[in-house]
């Protein structure tokens, strides 16, 4: 062991503070990935005296099921004055930030390393708690004060910078389905005077089969009608065989959230072992539809995913360029289009949509010159999110090499 590395309980002790007189109101849970939560805790009937109050730059952290779950939740409070969390997390606080800095200490608690010797010192069983004593024996390096302040730092430049791209792209996906919304929800897409169609007088007729107007020319199909002729609808699953040796990280159905697929949210999948069958590979570009685990739920794979694979529980649709991918997500990815897919769902313990189903719901198919407008933007809006999502992916690798460098001092 380094002669720098001391023992975390040297620089840290324990808070127990309660809520009384319900002062405090703000609750919040901690997650798994170390962060503070809004709390989803039923507390009807509890007494909220009881819970224990946080302040800023004070943790909280859970040592139970340790090992079962990989990962100690642990985090620390910085963008609230206080608030309560439950009495079963352990709270504490550094005894002298001018020897080691709370944010210091957060970063290197977020270090996979960290949870790794977690792990090895848990006991209790499959689930694998960690004693108090144990945490507080573990060790980190302490550098200068001034040190610690250069690393922080340089975190945090990092941080910041993945937290910008983050709203830089909500905004972009607002802006996308703003659009989608006045233009095939309010039907007011520019007609050929380029002023609003319906508030200009456009003329609109009754469509049976999704039983709604919509702009005269328009029409409605089948989702299968739109796909690729020589590649239908189809599960993840091809047939039986062996497994292509770098094919073994895939989606799962309850992996998708509607939007895009990220790799970041790829990396917390488990790799396939079975190696029992070949499965389909992605090119990027397509359509996942979840059937099980988050039935309903659509996304478009990014080209950054190209070769990786989707699970049974996954339809893979690939789109006809003529038509567009990304009008078909945004319109599934709608109210309308949610409801057509929730109506598909079967299942008494766990909902399904049938295949066979999944190719039959109704899209609607607007004329070819708003179609290819809203594509060619929607695409340009697309290639931003997924260059601010490459760019975020190689910043956290960077936060990942920066956390190593802690283990040196």
């Amino acid at each position: 062991m380094k002669s720098n590395y001391k023992p975390i309980g040297v620089y840290i002790r324990l808070v127990d503070e309660r809520n009384v007189g319900l002062k405090v109101t703000t609750l919040l849970g901690l997650s798994i990935s170390k962060k503070f939560i809004p709390s989803v805790a039923n507390t009807i009937g509890s007494d909220m005296e009881n819970y224990k109050i946080i302040r800023k730059n004070q943790f909280a952290c859970s040592l139970m099921q340790v090992r079962r779950d990989k990962k100690i939740p642990v985090a620390l409070l910085q963008y609230f004055e206080e608030a309560i969390i439950s009495q079963a997390y352990p709270v504490f606080e550094v005894i002298d930030e001018d020897a080691l800095l709370p944010e210091y200490l957060m970063m290197w608690f977020s270090r996979s390393e960290f949870d790794r010797e977690s792990c090895f010192y848990a006991v209790g069983g499959v689930r694998g708690s960690l004693e108090w004593e144990d945490f507080c024996n573990m060790q980190l390096p302490i550098p200068s004060l001034e040190k610690q302040k250069e690393i922080v730092a340089e975190y945090n430049i990092i941080v910041d910078r993945i937290k910008l791209n983050e709203q830089l792209n909500q905004k972009l996906e607002e802006t996308a389905q703003a659009i989608y919304k006045q233009w095939f929800v309010d039907f007011e897409f520019p007609d050929e005077k380029g002023k609003p169609y319906r508030a200009s007088g456009g003329e609109m007729e009754y469509e049976p089969k999704i039983e709604f107007d919509i702009p005269l020319g328009w029409s409605c199909t089948e989702l299968k009608e739109l796909v690729e002729h020589d590649s239908p609808i189809t599960y993840g699953v091809v047939k039986p065989g062996p497994q292509d040796e770098n094919g073994v990280l895939f989606i799962r159905g309850g992996d998708i959230k509607s939007g895009f697929i990220t790799v970041s949210e790829l990396r917390t999948i488990t790799n396939d072992v079975s190696r029992q069958y070949n499965r389909t590979k992605l090119n990027g570009g397509e359509l996942i539809v979840s059937l099980v685990g988050n039935p309903g739920a659509v996304a478009i794979v990014p080209f950054s995913l190209k070769d990786a694979n989707i699970a049974r529980q996954v339809a893979l649709v690939r789109i006809r360029k003529d038509f567009g991918t990304i009008y078909t997500l945004y319109y599934l990815t709608s109210r309308a289009g949610q409801d057509r897919l929730r109506n598909e769902t079967s299942g008494s313990v766990q909902q399904v949509i049938n295949l066979e189903d999944l190719r039959m719901v109704k899209i609607l198919v607007p004329d070819s010159k708003t179609l290819n407008t809203f594509n060619s933007v929607g695409q340009e809006l697309f290639n931003l999110l997924e260059g601010k999502r490459h760019e975020n992916e190689r910043l956290r690798t960077l936060m990942q090499i920066l956390l190593s460098k802690q283990s040196a001092g």
